[in-house]
């Protein structure tokens, strides 16, 4: 086995093991707190959201299930810390098909939200939210694109109010967490 098999091995084996000091036994009761989370503590497991989930088809390591099992727990240091609970797409399949109807992409809202109030959010997330600010649009649209649609006789897009963008943006907190970073 070369040297970095073994490191990555090591590693893998130690982010596996637990203690006691990692677990919040009260994390389950501040997040079924949080409206459309308050079934957490009703999933036993039967690993229904993750077996539909189409996001845990093309993935080795999200999987709705452990997230809620690691929320039960008390892992809430690894959970808000954690990049995989920003891989969920919010499709709401988990929730169609869920036996005992926990609000599982509720539950992963909840938890981003937690995440970006104790720590942070992915640049990723905080670049589109910037873009809204400026364009009204998550992404950027070339002006070389905006000339191209107007060749092709294409309407101009729609402009947003940006003054309302900015209020909603105030109102939730966003322009503060924007801010903060210097985006």
């Amino acid at each position: 086995m070369a040297e970095t098999e073994k490191g990555e091995a090591k590693e893998t084996e130690q982010r596996m093991v637990l203690k006691i000091t990692d677990v919040d036994p009260r994390f389950k009761y501040e997040i079924s707190k949080i409206p459309g989370a308050e079934k957490v503590m009703l999933c036993f497991q039967c690993g229904t959201c993750t077996a539909d989930c189409p996001i845990a088809r093309f993935s080795d390591f999200y999987r709705p299930r452990k997230l809620i099992r690691m929320t039960q727990l008390g892992l809430k240091d690894r959970l808000l810390s954690s990049d995989v609970i920003w891989l969920c797409s919010t499709c709401f399949t988990c929730i169609d098909h869920c036996p005992q109807d926990v609000g599982i992409a509720d539950i992963i809202r909840a938890l981003r939200n937690l995440s970006v109030r104790e720590r942070d959010m992915p640049v990723v997330f905080k670049e589109l939210a910037s873009n809204i600010l400026k364009t009204g649009y998550a992404y950027m649209i070339p002006e070389l694109r905006l000339k191209k649609r107007a060749e092709e006789g294409l309407p101009l897009l729609p402009k947003a109010n940006l003054e309302n963008v900015a209020k909603l943006f105030d109102i939730t907190g966003l322009s503060k967490i924007l801010e903060k970073v210097g985006t």
